[in-house]
Order: C-alpha cells, then structure tokens, then sequence
C-alpha cells in the first residue's frame, strides 16, 4: 500500500485518495467545458479564507526575515549547514524565521530558529508530490494558492536572505526584485549567500540586462551578495534600523526622506 502524502489545505490524503492535480492547476487550466464560470465565485471564497488565515496565523510573529533555497540540498552539505547558521544567527539577532516549509535548506533555516529558541514559520504549498512540512517548523500553514503565499513572505518578512536553490528560489528572488523596483515594497533588502553560486548570475545581470539598457545602475544595488551569514544578517539590521529613523523622520514636520535609499 502506498504511503505517499498528500495535504490539501488542511486536508491530509493518502494512496488513492492523492489527487493528479492541484488546485491551482485546476484554477489556471482554461480547456474543457466553460462551467468553470459557475464555480469560480467559491473559488473566491476559498481565496479569500486562505488570507485570512494567513495573516490571522503571522500577525503577531513580530520582525521575520524570509530564508529561501533549494528543497534537493541534503543533510550536511555546506549549503544546508550554512541554513541553519542563518536560521541560528537570525533568531539571535531577534528574527523570526520564515521559509517555505519544505525539506533542504528549507529545513536547515528551520532548524537553525527552533533550535535557538526562535519562531520557526513554514508556509508549505500544496504540490503533487509534497512531502508536508519538515519537523522544525513550529508555526505552519498549508497555502493552496502560490499568490497567496506569496504575499505572506512579502507582507511578513523585513528582507530575504537567498541561499543557492533551483526556479522556485529565482521565482521567489526575481519578484521581491520586481516589488521593490516598482515601489510595492519599500525598504526590503535582499542577500544572496553563496558568491561562487550567485556570482554568474548577477555578472549576466550586469552584462545583458544593464549593458542592454534594461535595467539601471539603482536596480543593481537591490542585490548583494556575499558568504558570510553574519554579513547578511547584519545587512537585514541596519535597513530595520535605517527604517525606523525614517520613520521617526516623517513624525517631524516638514521631514522629507524621499531622495535617501
């Protein structure tokens, strides 16, 4: 008999009760029959229970920082061992931890906050072939809905700390890019750690799509890089502390912050 697990919101199904598809799947796939019209409005609903889920579970985790990366980095690769220094130095430094609740580094950043004490906030997705949320997690919720998901990393954290991962991690990395370019978010710095890793990717950054003329010198300087987690930690401090003085700034009369990165 298969073990094979599946969550569907708060839904836990197993063997032949495993769906084939998910319901974002179910949501964006436009062929068949049109009396998807008629059930989309419960769809709505559903939607809309998920964000008040969502930000009735984090409303109360105080500061978080969001730690991405690969789900296939394994249990004592240098990757997985330097998650969890984040996770670790991130609770220290009175962060909250937020990844995507899965397995690798993942998992190695959860472990890293539990392990210090800290709050440790998976938010797992619902995909074929999940395996549920790792066991360092002690704040999880199940999304059905990537954008939903999506915008409790944003709402919720103060920066992303990015470490080597696959087009989960670049999807995740490229819109929090595309948030602060377009001034849907403010104030959110972003380290990506691992410059062997990285490196490339921010050299064709540089050569094709600011040689090209498509990006500017200012959107370059949304990324750093480095491989040092205290590095990046303290990158995360100082934009809260650099936050906070504006903030403090636009309680004075006639303050205007608007020119200052």
């Amino acid at each position: 008999m298969s073990r094979r697990e599946h969550r569907k919101g708060a839904v836990t199904l197993r063997g032949a009760q495993v769906p084939r598809t998910t319901t974002d799947q179910r949501l964006l796939d436009s062929r068949g029959r049109a009396d998807w019209v008629h059930s989309d409005p419960w769809r709505v609903m559903r939607i809309q229970a998920e964000f008040v889920e969502g930000f009735g579970s984090l409303a109360e985790v105080g500061p978080a920082i969001s730690v991405f990366g690969s789900a296939r980095t394994a249990p004592g690769h240098p990757t997985y061992e330097i998650g969890v220094a984040a996770g670790r130095a991130l609770v220290e430094a009175g962060y909250a931890v937020i990844t995507g609740g899965g397995p690798g580094a993942m998992e190695a950043a959860n472990r890293g906050a539990a392990e210090a004490g800290g709050v440790s906030v998976g938010l797992g997705i619902e995909l074929p072939f999940e395996s549920g949320l790792n066991e360092f997690v002690n704040l999880g919720i199940n999304f059905r809905y990537f954008f939903v998901r999506k915008t409790m990393f944003v709402k919720y954290s103060e920066g992303f700390i990015v470490l080597p991962g696959g087009v989960g991690t670049l999807d995740e990395l490229f819109e929090a890019v595309t948030l602060i370019q377009t001034g849907k978010v403010t104030h959110f710095p972003i380290a990506l750690v691992g410059t062997q890793f990285w490196g490339p990717l921010l050299d064709w950054v540089r050569s094709s799509l600011l040689g090209g003329g498509m990006i500017s010198e200012e959107d370059m300087d949304l990324l750093r890089v480095t491989d040092d987690v205290d590095q990046a930690v303290t990158w995360m401090l100082a934009h809260r502390a650099a936050r906070a003085q504006r903030q403090l700034g636009s309680d004075v009369p006639g303050a205007d912050y608007s020119d200052r990165s």
